[in-house]
C-alpha cells in the first residue's frame, strides 16, 4: 500500500473513551465507510463506550478495559496476535492509548499534528494530520478520515438502537406533547448547572404544554442532582435518572424534540439521533467541544472566564484552554436559556 493513494484493505481505530467524543468519532469512521465500502474496519474502544456503540455496522470491536492495567494490554495484545493493519488511525493523545497502540502492527500509524500531539504522542506514530485552526473535536477526527482519502466530510450518523431499546424508549413519551428531555449532569460537578435553574427551564416548558423527563447515568451525583432538581419543580417532569441502559438513553434522546445538557455525552448522542440541543458551557470552549449541529443553541460563559482567566483578548488564547472553578456555571442565566429554548422552538417549528 501507497500511503494514502492506494485503496486501504483493512483500518484500524483506536479511540478509547469517553461517549461524547466516540460519538463524534463515529461520524469519521462512517464517512471511511463510504469512501472504502470494501475495506475491513476494527475499532479499539474502551468497555463503557463499546456498549454504546454495539452492533454499528461494518465494524469489528475490540474491548480494552483501561481499568485493568498491565493485564488490559495484555489482553489486547492477544487479541491483535497474528494481526497487522494497513493503518492505524490513533485517534486518542492519551498515554494510555499511545501505549494500547504498540499491541496493534500496521503499516502506517497516523496521529494528531505536532499542536496537539501531547504526552508523547508522536512517538508512536508514523504519519499525521494536517495542522487545522480552532477545529471541533469532530473536524479533528473527520482530518484523519481525509488522510485515507475522504472528500465528503460533512458529518451523517446511523447509530444502531435495537427495537426493543427504541420501543421501550417510545413508551416513556406522550403522543400529543413536545418533549424536554434533561439531561442534567456531566462526570464532574463543576460542568453542571445549579437545580434552581434546572427546575426553573423545566417548569417553563411544562407551562408551555411540554412533557420534561430527566435521564442520565446512575451515579450518586447524578441521582442527587436529579432529586435537587424534582424537589424545586413546581410542575412534575418525570425522573428517569439511572433508570436507563446506554442504547435505552440513545432512544430517549432520539424521541425527545429537545435535549437540554452541560458538556457531557448524551449531548453528543442527541446530535447523532438529530434531535437539537441546548448545550450549557463555562469551562470548555464549546467551539471545540460543543454540540456539533446545535452551536448556534449553546449558551456560554466560556468565553468571558477564559478572557478573564487569561488577561488577554479571546483570539489570542490557546484554543481548547479550559477555563478553571467551581462555580463558573451559576453565571449561566435562567433567562438566557428559557430564551434559547424559545428561539429553538420558533427555529424548528415546535409549537
Amino acid at each position: 500500500m501507497k500511503f494514502p493513494s492506494d485503496s486501504p484493505q483493512s483500518i484500524c481505530i483506536l479511540r478509547l473513551s469517553a461517549i461524547g467524543d466516540v460519538c463524534n468519532c463515529v461520524a469519521a469512521v462512517q464517512a471511511m465507510q463510504r469512501k472504502w465500502p470494501e475495506a475491513k474496519f476494527t475499532w479499539v474502544v474502551g468497555k463503557v463506550e463499546a456498549m454504546l456503540l454495539k452492533d454499528l455496522p461494518g465494524v469489528e470491536f475490540v474491548v480494552f478495559d483501561k481499568g485493568a492495567g498491565t493485564q488490559g494490554y495484555k489482553d489486547l495484545k492477544a487479541k491483535m496476535k497474528g494481526r497487522k493493519f494497513d493503518v492505524l488511525l490513533q485517534m486518542q493523545v492519551a498515554l494510555r492509548a499511545s501505549l494500547a497502540s504498540l499491541c496493534i502492527k500496521a503499516k502506517f500509524k497516523v496521529g494528531f499534528d505536532k499542536v496537539r500531539a501531547k504526552e508523547g504522542h508522536w512517538l508512536f506514530v508514523n504519519r499525521r494530520i494536517a495542522r487545522q485552526k480552532e477545529p471541533h473535536v469532530l473536524d479533528g477526527f473527520m482530518a484523519f478520515a481525509e488522510v485515507v482519502g475522504v472528500t465528503d466530510t460533512t458529518p451523517t450518523w446511523n447509530m444502531p438502537l435495537p427495537r426493543e431499546d427504541d420501543e421501550w424508549a417510545k413508551a416513556r413519551f406522550k403522543a400529543d406533547k413536545r418533549t424536554l428531555v434533561i439531561s442534567p449532569a456531566a462526570s464532574k460537578a463543576e460542568r453542571n448547572w445549579h437545580a434552581e435553574g434546572y427546575a426553573a427551564i423545566a417548569d417553563h416548558a411544562a407551562k408551555k404544554g411540554w412533557d420534561v423527563i430527566l435521564c442520565g447515568g446512575p451515579t450518586e451525583l447524578e441521582k442527587n442532582l436529579g432529586d435537587e432538581i424534582m424537589a424545586q419543580c413546581k410542575s412534575t417532569p418525570k425522573n428517569m435518572i439511572g433508570q436507563t441502559s446506554l442504547k435505552q438513553l440513545l432512544g430517549m434522546v432520539k424521541h425527545a424534540d429537545i435535549v437540554l445538557a452541560p458538556d457531557t455525552g448524551p449531548a453528543h448522542m442527541a446530535v447523532a439521533m438529530g434531535t437539537p440541543v441546548i448545550g450549557l458551557y463555562a469551562h470548555s470552549n464549546p467551539g471545540r467541544t460543543g454540540p456539533y449541529l446545535s452551536r448556534e443553541y449553546v449558551v456560554s460563559v466560556y468565553e468571558h472566564h477564559i478572557v478573564s482567566q487569561q488577561q488577554r483578548p479571546l483570539e489570542i488564547v490557546k484554543w481548547g484552554k479550559r477555563a478553571k472553578g467551581e462555580k463558573l456555571m451559576n453565571d449561566i442565566t435562567i433567562k438566557r436559556v428559557r430564551d434559547k429554548f424559545e428561539t429553538l422552538i420558533l427555529d424548528k417549528g415546535l409549537h
